[in-house]
């Protein structure tokens, strides 16, 4: 079995103190994958963001904001893991400077300076050891698979999961899954559960069965590091 880990939700990006960027991300996919993977007997951490929802009580959850706490999160809980899934939506970009005070209205035009936070999955897939395997997420609304498969090679990813907008807070999805050669392994449509569940199994066929069996002598990996952030 796999240590897996799961990003998930979206994040937030603040303005000032009460204003920030985010989007529709409601991590029901994200919390749909880790009860697929606790189904199949995997281990499961999951990193999420803001979100109003419960995630399965056998997976540790780990919370934070902003997309830079989610990458030093999913960093430090790579290591210790066999796989990502990046089902979380994080924030593309963030202000060039945060207003330490509420921003007042002034009756003009607000020009926001926004720069672009960084890529978690691309950073793991960069970072990830041998026999480490990385599953991105692509949500594109035009010319989705060619862009989903520049992703995929660019993030370094061993399969992405294709979707669209009609995912984001809703209760159903409709995805493909790529492999690294850009070829749909899997067309699934259904409840996002019942995505979830032929996504891990798609996971188990393509990455975690591909991998040789663990070694029995040697020391053995401990769970019991805490990240606190």
């Amino acid at each position: 079995m796999a240590h897996i880990l799961i990003t998930s939700g979206p994040t937030r990006q603040y303005l000032d103190p009460v204003r920030y960027l985010t989007n529709a991300s409601s991590g029901r996919m994200g919390s749909a994958l880790a009860a697929a993977a606790l189904s199949l007997g995997h281990e499961v951490t999951v990193i999420s963001g803001p979100v109003n929802l419960d995630y399965p009580s056998r997976a540790r959850v780990i919370q934070v904001i902003s997309t830079e706490e989610m990458l030093v999160a999913a960093r430090l809980a790579f290591a210790d893991c066999d796989g990502l899934i990046g089902a979380a939506a994080p924030c593309d970009y963030r202000p060039q400077r945060v207003a330490q005070e509420k921003i007042a209205k002034t009756g003009e035009p607000l020009r926001l300076h926004l720069v672009e936070t960084p890529d978690i999955v691309a950073t793991l897939g960069k970072e990830k050891r041998d026999g480490q395997w990385v599953v991105g997420f692509a949500l594109e609304t035009n010319d989705a698979r060619f862009r989903a498969t520049v992703k995929l090679e660019k993030k370094r990813c061993d399969l992405i999961v294709l979707n669209g907008p009609a995912a984001m807070n809703s209760m159903d999805n409709d995805v493909e899954i790529l492999d690294r050669r850009g070829q749909v392994v899997e067309h699934i449509v259904g409840t996002k559960q019942h995505v979830a569940d032929a996504i891990l199994r798609a996971i188990d066929r393509c990455l975690i069965a591909q991998q040789p069996s663990p070694q029995i002598s040697g020391p053995q990996r401990s769970d019991s590091q805490q990240f606190d952030l």
